[in-house]
């Protein structure tokens, strides 16, 4: 859990992935098309990757992977990240954190 912690809070935008997952691809591709450098964790290539996946579980993340850090704080996963990508608060967040300027 500490990990995970200290993971997500040195970049403005951290995502923890899974290199198979389609859902993953399409909310890394959606910071990229904003601009966004997120820190990405890709759990099934990290030796660690299963005790971090617990730990998301733990914080509220079902499923698991995309699990979408902003400004430090947890955010959620694909559905919310979607969700405030089309009601336009997905901009203002990225901003507030730094990882977009305009």
């Amino acid at each position: 859990m500490d990990r995970v912690g200290k993971l997500a809070s040195q970049k403005a935008v951290v995502i923890f992935s899974k290199s198979s997952c389609c859902m993953c691809h399409a909310i890394k591709r959606l910071f990229y098309d904003q601009g966004v450098s997120p820190a990405i964790y890709e759990l099934d290539e990290d030796a660690r990757g299963k005790e971090m996946e617990w730990a998301l579980v733990r914080l509220g993340c079902n499923p698991s992977v995309p699990a979408v850090f902003i400004g430090g704080k947890f955010v959620g996963s694909a559905n919310t990240v979607m969700t405030l990508q089309l009601n336009g608060s997905l901009k203002k967040l990225l901003k507030d954190a730094g990882a977009i300027w305009l």
